[in-house]
């Protein structure tokens, strides 16, 4: 069965009073990741060692393969840009629940200091690529970055919570080249702590 892409969970004009316009998710969404997905079902027809295999497996799979480059490339985004849409909300954006506040505040420090080392990370990662907020294999919370389509699951790293894109075409047309006031207004306006919550368990 060839991979689809998911429907955004809210309007492509919803996240625009906190930051994110209207043409910014028409083109990420409907362009950007469209392509993942259809770049990943033209190499998985064409590969029969790939037919089968479930998006997770496939970017295990083909990690660290030179010539599985391209294929990891667009099935790592493709799970990536997944996890991404609904790690936004347009209603809850920046509103930390209780258990995951207690969570952060154990595992960092404080809240503030998650949001200082999340955006190191994210300002940090030289190039395209992502910063993620995980659960590692030890049950802490801990910050983490991957280049271009790269993510947690591939490196073992630990459970993806929440990641945001630093790709340029995730905020160049509402903050032009200023990456850390995309992170920061993404952690405080539309980051979906309660969907990370759930994903925390």
């Amino acid at each position: 069965m060839a991979f689809e892409l998911p429907a955004l969970p809210y309007p492509h004009n919803a996240l625009t009073a906190h930051g994110m316009c209207q043409e910014t998710l028409e083109l990420h969404h409907d362009k950007h990741h469209q392509a993942y997905v259809t770049a990943l079902n033209g190499f998985v027809e064409k590969n029969a060692e790939l037919q089968g295999k479930s998006l997770e497996e496939i970017i295990k799979h083909t990690h660290n393969k030179a010539d599985m480059a391209p294929v990891f490339n667009n099935a790592g985004q493709h799970w990536n840009h997944t996890l991404f849409w609904p790690a936004m909300s347009p209603k809850d954006g920046g509103k930390i629940p209780a258990k995951l506040e207690k969570k952060l505040a154990e595992d960092f420090g404080s809240v503030d200091k998650f949001k200082e080392a999340f955006k190191a990370a994210a300002v940090g990662q030289f190039g395209s690529g992502w910063a993620w907020l995980i659960l590692n294999p030890a049950g802490k919370l801990a910050v983490t970055k991957s280049p271009n389509g790269s993510n947690p699951l591939a490196t073992g790293e630990g459970k993806a919570l929440l990641g945001i894109d630093v790709w340029e075409h995730s905020y160049y047309l509402d903050f032009r080249n200023r990456r850390p006031d995309y992170v920061q207004n993404w952690l405080d306006k539309l980051a979906h702590y309660a969907h990370a919550e759930h994903l925390l368990g």
